[in-house]
């Protein structure tokens, strides 16, 4: 019989792997402020999931954690918006192994700051994944190389695209990073008016409603400064325009994911965390089937080292949880 900790983990896997494939189709190249738009609908979404939390659960939310927590929320949500960047060029089987590497950069950040040396098996994975992460970045410039050869411009940003998703994963582990020293205890937490039962929620609430705030800015310079307008229906075509309903999707699948994925870590992070991380896999197998992907062996084996990173580390804290 299945146990909910499986179905939790298998919902946040299969979520946030639609979500990808929603970014994606979300992300539209010839659009200037399409990873803005998509950084609104996120955001906005996450702001009603916010206030939806503060009234069913009755929380006693003080405002000035808005402020506190803000380094951790900045860290997110810019990690967040330049992955959407990058999406506008890059096939989503390369940009999502890339982010979900942030365990390692993780990883390293603790060597750096706090001169901790980790153990031999997340030496191992730190090593894979970013021999695998150097491979596609030296794939992805071949076939750069080969299409602007061909005088196709899609590829003429492409290691600017490329470097979005590193960026993603430096800046969201630097967001995970200072998480941890925020989360790691009640009593010394930066954070005001929060118990030991409600430290979770007030940071994620904190996160979500600075995410609204960002929303209604972008919102402003997006489409009153820049005057652009949600595209819903191409003229040129005479059909309708799938990308505004594509963010939203994929903001939906985000936040369901997310909320899963509290659910599966508390309930077995053990066995959960691996599954959890190895969500790119859902990414890779949907962008081939949905997005007609297709990347070139040599590609497929640089994502499978990363993904094999990503697991390791993933089992490497599930069994770190277990022994604290």
């Amino acid at each position: 019989m299945i146990t909910i900790w499986l179905v939790f983990a298998l919902t946040c896997f299969a979520a946030w792997g639609i979500a990808d494939v929603f970014y994606k189709r979300g992300s539209a190249e010839n659009e200037k402020y399409s990873h803005l738009k998509t950084s609104i609908m996120v955001g906005l979404v996450m702001g009603v999931t916010a206030i939806v939390t503060l009234l069913v659960k009755n929380i006693s939310y003080d405002p000035r954690n808005l402020l506190i927590y803000f380094p951790v929320s900045a860290c997110y949500i810019l990690s967040m918006t330049v992955g959407y960047f990058g999406l506008r060029y890059l096939e989503v089987s390369v940009s999502s192994p890339i982010q979900n590497a942030s365990g390692a950069v993780s990883a390293i950040l603790l060597m750096i700051v706090l001169r901790e040396l980790p153990d031999v098996w997340t030496l191992v994975a730190i090593f894979v994944i970013s021999a695998g992460v150097v491979l596609l970045g030296v794939f992805e410039r071949q076939k750069e190389v080969k299409y602007l050869k061909e005088n196709e411009r899609k590829y003429k940003i492409g290691f600017i695209a490329f470097m979005m998703p590193i960026f993603y994963c430096i800046i969201d582990s630097l967001g995970t990073f200072f998480d941890g020293l925020y989360l790691d205890n009640f009593e010394t937490t930066p954070l005001v008016g929060v118990t030991e039962e409600n430290i979770e929620d007030v940071a994620n609430i904190s996160y979500e409603l600075t995410f609204l705030i960002v929303a209604f800015v972008l919102a402003i310079y997006v489409f009153v400064i820049k005057k652009q307008k949600i595209v819903t229906f191409n003229k040129e075509t005479n059909r309708p325009v799938f990308t505004p309903v594509a963010r939203l999707l994929a903001a939906l699948f985000e936040t369901g994911g997310q909320f899963a994925y509290v659910y599966a870590m508390s309930g077995n992070g053990i066995a959960a965390a691996p599954v959890i991380a190895s969500y790119c896999v859902m990414s890779l197998l949907l962008g081939a089937i949905f997005l007609k992907e297709r990347l070139s062996w040599k590609q497929y084996l640089a994502v499978a080292l990363v993904i094999a990173g990503i697991v390791i580390l993933g089992v490497l804290e599930g069994l770190g949880e277990a022994e604290a």
